[in-house]
């Protein structure tokens, strides 16, 4: 087998974000759901734009977000995702090359704009995300590198991809050439409420094409329709063969196999905005296990990225984060 190019290359919804500070009294006005992911149309972006306080745009969405998170932990990574050849577009393209990430997806020319997702943080640092999917409808099975796909180590799948078909086809291609070259497959299943639209599907991919799942208490509950976390191990663990599992201020629950590993929370963290807490638990625990550490330390360094983030504004890292990983990989277990 070939020497792997990349690390990892990711696959997602190439989405500027925009994060302003909200109080729970705007959500309710304009009827957004506190702490969900919800899609909207071009006319809605615009007009929840113009209600948003002072705020930052940044190139973003999930697996983006991940790739990022990955690279600034000294990961070879690559990045698909489609964006169009407007400003936005440029700002996205800008912002994830400069991270260190590889972007060659071809830009769409005519029609939809680029991406963008406003973000509303809440005091209490819950985030209400509202997506104009734009360019990212675009995403195909042409845009894979399956050359780069097949020359990592593992490939990485968002699962808010799944609401466009197009995307749903490539997604299936590249899980199934990753395969046919000995590459992990991993799955983010993105949001609980995106699971409740896909679930057969998202269980049947689970199932037969995916190595490595990645997924918060309220996604996985959803996924296998039941209240109680105990009941979602042995169901997971028959399904694929790593399952890294994310209970906020409980930690995160790594299974495989007969092994289950309860990671408990980095203690002392201040959360402002969780707002890509996740995808750095996906970055950081990619990243380990690229690197071939234990379960255990993956799940450690995915704390530990994950608490990074929560603590300040923005779903990028901001502290040195090849510093925060190297005392995680040196102390082992």
């Amino acid at each position: 087998m070939r020497t792997p190019r990349y690390d990892v290359t990711a696959i997602g919804n190439a989405i500027v974000d925009v994060l302003a500070q909200a109080d729970d009294a705007l959500l309710e006005q304009h009827h957004l759901a506190k702490g969900a992911m919800s899609l909207i149309d071009a006319a809605d972006a615009d007009r929840l734009y113009g209600i948003m306080g002072p705020g930052r745009e940044v190139s973003g969405g999930s697996a983006a977000n991940t790739a990022a998170g990955i690279a600034a932990l000294g990961g070879r990574v690559a990045y698909i995702g489609k964006v169009a050849a407007d400003q936005l577009g440029q700002v996205f393209s800008h912002d994830i090359r400069a991270t260190g990430v590889t972007y060659n997806t071809t830009p769409l020319v005519q029609g939809v704009s680029t991406a963008r997702c406003l973000i509303f943080v809440t005091p209490d640092a819950q985030r209400t995300m509202q997506t104009f999917l734009g360019a990212t409808t675009q995403l195909g099975p042409e845009d894979l590198d399956m050359d780069g796909i097949t020359s990592s180590k593992v490939v990485y799948l968002e699962g808010y991809l799944w609401d466009q078909p197009r995307a749903k086809t490539a997604m299936r291609d590249a899980a199934i050439t990753a395969h046919k070259a000995g590459v992990k497959v991993a799955l983010t299943l993105s949001d609980a409420f995106c699971v409740a639209r896909f679930r057969d599907e998202f269980l049947e991919l689970v199932e037969h094409h995916v190595d490595i799942l990645f997924a918060n208490e309220h996604e996985i509950l959803s996924l296998y329709q039941t209240e109680q976390f105990d009941e979602v191990v042995p169901r997971v663990r028959a399904h694929c063969e790593i399952a890294a599992l994310t209970r906020s201020e409980k930690g995160s629950v790594v299974v495989t196999g007969n092994e289950v590993h309860v990671i408990p929370a980095e203690p002392g963290v201040r959360v402002v905005d969780t707002t890509g807490a996740g995808d750095a638990y996906a970055a950081g625990f990619l990243y380990a296990f690229t690197q071939g550490r234990d379960l255990w330390t993956c799940g450690r360094l995915g704390g530990v990225m994950a608490a990074e983030i929560i603590s300040h504004y923005g779903a990028r890292p901001e502290a040195d984060v090849k510093a925060l990983a190297a005392a995680v990989l040196a102390a082992g277990r």
